[in-house]
């Protein structure tokens, strides 16, 4: 009995284990399934309703795929059929921030993002642009829709992406709605605000002036190095730029620091969705004439820097007409935006362009008076005036709806009633602020712009005069634009929508109860800075100041240049013509100017220990470049970190401890001459600092830090190990569950740089060595021969977890590759690894 009890058992047991392995193969299978079933169908044909004649579409081994069509509209509904196949999750995401509308799809918790978006009121400004738009680019934007709607008609679920059957699980009732013309519009208000938070730095400056005075706020904000390059040397319009004045309108302005210090916390729940990018995040581009190349004829290349995000924000295409003509004029590649119709960055046939970010300042915060007796009336040149009154509904998934009401002055949303937290002030100052007060934001992407036109029109321009015409409609974000073409010219063009001030320069809130701080209208596009074949043949651009005399300001908050220096540095200082190896040199250099500028402060430095003197020796013949496997790197960044937090630390507010940005190296640049300055001085200690002893002691404190993470022998540190990459899904890689983190992040990498080396991989000192932006593109064109242009995103073309090209750019990307940018259509046919045709659906 006991021999056959211990049989079953053992049977029994036999069977158990096969049943949970027979489980476990079919959970497998099953999510093997449900994670394979939303990838996109790239071979063989499709038949759809609404494309009027065969459309090819033929993928490279990057997963790029080249679209070809016979007119205009297949050829951008395939573009949004594309998109969607592989994208429509982040398409879908991205249209809910346009519209103000997260609160639907992730319920409560986004409550207070949806109403700060429905005050900014982006779906409001875009159904303006819908109602003045022309027929023609009506016409485009509804093939695109068509095409994404043709996907969605046949895809629903885990069939569009993995995403939502978690969020079927976190929103049962979620259903996908159809495309609309709206939210491609609305993409672009997201990247104006992505590119364009200049206020900001209005707000960090007001939330200073409680505790410093106004010649201290300036030493932290300081004016533009002379030593540093501008875009346009050659441009001399004899006038100088307005004068900066370092002082506040209203000097009592810091008596308004809650109110704009609560504006910022629904900010920073929508930096976490879309990457904290804006002030002092940039990118870099650079054109060079064929009297420098090797070719002969110009390259260009560019890398903008945007927030790290999973999948990539850019999407590579080719848009190819079969036949180019009038009706159909467009033979281009390059970089899209999955939600938006044609190539933002890139080249067709006849030229190539690339973007870097003015970082303009077309943001001014208006203190508004309030009627004590009636808070909707304000006050405008001592009458009161009704503001407009909007009202909004937030559906909320799983609650009730949320009624809002925004209201307008005639500058714009106010941003305080987000999150209120206003006062009563006592009326002392010259000019007062108002006992009762709101605050207002005017923004030239709160009023209709013209963006959704410059884009195609860029696409099919042939030369430079088309070019410059395209480019007078890229109103918003304003963009400092390189051009190049096939006959060898090159070009430079900032286009935007800048506002010309009666009085006041954007740095503080304003009062707006007057006309006298008012916008006078727009600077005149043919005014706006532009270069044609410069002398010294070549452009760069890194978001740094456009000219030394410019009659009009752009902005006081210029990027101040470290990396623009380097570029000019590498373009002028080669003897031989410039290969395109040579500009991939260029685009992956890692030279340090914050080390050039501090290192020899640090060798002067007398230790009294064997430790640290070896770890001083690694500063002996560095070539200052911050290498992925460095030691010296990884010693002087750690040091970096330590010098911020003890020279500024104890007379800052901790949401504005230094971030290690550019302005902290103009800061420093400027009081490292000056060894017993105040800021030096730890306030907190009985006994004043002078800098060596700072510099003692933030040296002392990063070895201590690196001994203790990675060990006792100063050889064996290693800068890749700390400053390391996540790429996070923006919204379910955030979800703070491990399990379904893991589904959709990839990482941590080793990278190399950092956020002002031309290889900008940032980290911030006030938060971690992880990188938090990154050049999200490069690209290099050779208009010599466009098929020898080479590109690379990151981290894929897919936004499907686990496909292939879901994180197969990352390694490369990382480590300064690329993948050829096919151009020529036998090229594509040959090197295509899949050919997928849209054919007419037949109603038969």
């Amino acid at each position: 009995m006991k021999n056959f009890r211990k049989r079953w058992l053992s049977k029994g047991l036999k069977i158990s284990v096969v049943v949970l392995i027979l489980l476990g193969l079919l959970l497998v299978s099953f999510l093997g399934y449900t994670i394979r079933r939303s990838f996109p169908v790239e071979n063989g044909a499709i038949a759809i309703s609404g494309i009027k004649a065969e459309v090819t579409v033929q993928r490279d081994q990057s997963g790029v795929p080249h679209i070809y069509a016979a007119n205009s509209h297949d050829l951008f509904m395939a573009q949004g059929y594309i998109h969607t196949q592989d994208r429509f999750w982040q398409m879908d995401f991205w249209r809910h921030i346009g519209s103000g509308r997260l609160a639907e799809m992730f319920g409560a918790s986004q409550l207070d993002t949806d109403k700060y978006l429905r005050t900014l009121g982006w779906a409001r400004v875009a159904q303006q642009e819908l109602q003045q738009m022309d027929a023609e680019m009506k016409a485009n934007l509804v093939a695109y829709a068509d095409g994404v709607n043709a996907y969605l008609q046949e895809h629903q679920g885990t069939a569009l992406s993995l995403e939502y059957g978690v969020l079927k699980l976190l929103n049962p009732g979620y259903q996908v709605a159809p495309w609309k013309p709206l939210h491609s519009l609305t993409w672009g208000k997201v990247m104006a605000y992505d590119l364009g938070r200049n206020f900001q730095s209005e707000i960090e400056r007001t939330v200073l002036l409680k505790t410093l005075t106004p010649n201290q706020v300036e030493e932290l904000f300081p004016a533009y190095p002379q030593d540093l390059p501008v875009i346009l040397p050659e441009l001399q319009t004899g006038k100088t730029t307005p004068e900066i004045t370092n002082k506040p309108v209203i000097a009592e302005v810091a008596e308004i620091a809650p109110t704009v210090e609560s504006i910022t916390k629904p900010m920073l729940a929508l930096e976490k969705l879309i990457g904290a990018t804006g002030v002092g995040i940039g990118s870099n581009n650079w054109v060079i004439s064929g009297k420098r190349t090797a070719t002969g004829k110009p390259i260009l290349a560019n890398d903008p820097h945007l927030a790290v995000q999973m999948p990539s924000i850019w999407y590579e295409v080719g848009l190819h007409c079969t036949t180019k003509n009038a009706e159909c004029p467009y033979n281009v590649t390059g970089f899209s935006f999955a939600g938006m119709l044609g190539v933002i960055v890139g080249h067709s046939d006849r030229i190539a362009w690339g973007v870097t970010n003015v970082q303009s300042d077309v943001m001014d915060l208006y203190i508004e008076k309030i009627n004590p007796n009636n808070p909707n009336q304000y006050e405008v040149n001592g009458k009161w005036v009704d503001m407009q009154l909007v009202p909004e509904t937030i559906q909320v998934a799983g609650s009730q709806p949320i009624l809002q009401t925004v209201r307008y002055t005639r500058h714009g949303p106010i941003l305080s009633d987000v999150s209120p937290n206003l006062q009563k002030f006592k009326q002392n100052q010259a000019i007062p602020i108002p006992q009762n007060y709101a605050v207002a934001l005017r923004w030239t992407a709160l009023e209709p712009t013209r963006l959704v036109y410059s884009i195609p029109q860029i696409n099919r321009a042939e030369n430079w005069q088309e070019f410059r015409t395209a480019a007078s409609d890229f109103d918003v974000p304003a963009q400092n634009l390189v051009y190049a073409d096939i006959e060898g010219n090159i070009g430079y063009q900032m286009p935007g929508k800048f506002p010309i001030r009666a009085k006041g320069n954007g740095r503080y809130p304003i009062p707006g109860w007057t006309d006298e701080y008012e916008w006078q209208g727009y600077i005149d596009f043919e005014k706006l800075p532009h270069s044609f074949n410069p002398p010294q043949g070549y452009i760069a651009t890194a978001n740094n100041l456009v000219a030394s005399e410019y009659p009009y300001l752009i902005t006081t908050d210029w990027v101040y240049g470290y990396r623009a220096q380097r570029i000019v540095e590498m373009i002028t200082q080669q003897n031989q013509p410039i290969s395109l190896a040579d500009v991939q040199k260029i685009q992956g250099d890692n030279l340090n100017l914050n080390a050039q500028n501090l290192v020899p402060f640090l060798q002067n430095l007398t230790f009294d220990t064997p430790r640290l003197k070896a770890a001083q020796k690694l500063l002996q013949d560095w070539n200052l470049q911050l290498g992925m496997t460095s030691p010296v790197a990884a010693l002087f960044e750690v040091f970096y970190k330590y010098l911020l937090a003890d020279t500024f630390h104890d007379q800052l507010p901790s949401e504005y401890f230094p971030d290690g940005s550019d302005r902290w190296y103009a800061v420093l640049q400027n009081i490292i001459q000056q060894p017993n300055s105040n800021w030096w001085d730890n306030t907190k200690t009985t006994t004043v600092e002078n800098r060596d002893q700072i510099l003692q002691q933030a040296f002392r404190e990063a070895v201590d830090e690196l001994e203790r993470i990675q060990g006792e022998n100063p050889q064996s540190w290693n800068w890749g190990k700390l400053h390391t990459i996540t790429f996070r899904n923006a919204t379910l890689g955030k979800s703070g569950v491990t399990a379904i983190e893991a589904l959709f992040n990839r990482g941590a990498f080793s990278t190399s740089g950092n956020g002002e080396t031309i290889n900008a991989n940032r980290w911030r000192a006030n938060k971690s060595f992880e990188v938090t932006d990154i050049p999200s593109l490069r690209m290099i064109v050779d208009l010599s021969n466009l098929d020898n242009s080479l590109a690379i995103h990151t981290p894929g073309q897919s936004g499907h977890a686990f496909h292939r090209h879901y994180a197969d750019m990352i390694d490369p990307w990382r480590n300064l590759e690329y993948h050829p940018m096919l151009w020529e259509e036998k090229t594509v046919a040959a090197k295509a690894v899949a050919t997928l045709r849209l054919t007419p659906k037949s109603h038969n």
